[in-house]
């Protein structure tokens, strides 16, 4: 087992930790809690954009805003390519202080308080252009990257492949939206591939 490590910092932003698993046209969603964003000190070392992974109950219990100030200690994530997070199975956890309180409202582009999952799952996702995540949506908690599940054959689930996907929660007219390349899914076949355009959908009203 991993030993754990301790960590205190600021945190930068509140993220839904949900992971999404695909096999070709169907698409699901384990809802796991969230993560915290932080410019922190790990084991002694700054690390900045440090993640830290957090389950539903621990951010009902302290309802984690940006600027709030926390530590404890935590396990490296074992497999990377499998979670966006570094650090989870979180212990110990304190809040030291909290940021401005100004950031005591509900989500927006630039901070709040991150909504209850059942909020993420009602609104549903629409994808989310990687390079507009990184320039306007790094702050938002309805701006997530997502690690993805493909199962690659459904007869057989063993062959399946892992990438990160990024995607969007919140409101559709957001002024820094911006859906991106529809994305791509392979099948269990050479050459079969389905497109995934997701907001094509929202468009129509179908999603």
């Amino acid at each position: 087992m991993s030993a754990k490590i301790k960590f205190n910092g600021t945190i930068t932003a509140v993220k839904a930790r949900i992971r999404l698993l695909r096999s070709f046209d169907q698409v699901h969603h384990a809802y796991l809690g969230y993560t915290l964003v932080m410019d922190a000190v790990v084991d002694g070392k700054d690390w900045k954009g440090c993640r830290i992974a957090v389950g539903q109950k621990t951010h009902e219990k302290h309802i984690f805003l940006k600027g709030d100030h926390i530590s404890g200690e935590a396990v490296p994530i074992e497999h990377s390519e499998q979670e966006w997070a570094d650090f989870y199975k979180v212990s110990g956890l304190k809040l030291i202080s909290r940021g401005d309180a100004s950031e005591n409202h509900p989500a927006d582009m630039n901070g709040g308080i991150a909504s209850p999952l059942s909020v993420y799952r009602e609104n549903g996702h629409l994808r989310l252009d990687p390079k507009t995540y990184e320039s306007k949506c790094s702050l938002c908690s309805w701006g997530l990257v997502m690690a993805t599940e493909i199962i690659l054959d459904h007869w057989n689930p063993s062959r399946k492949k892992w990438r990160f996907e990024t995607h969007c929660y919140g409101p559709r007219d957001c002024s820094n939206y911006r859906p991106g390349k529809p994305r791509t899914v392979q099948g269990r076949k050479p050459g079969m591939v389905w497109i995934d355009d997701d907001f094509e959908r929202a468009r129509s009203g179908d999603y």
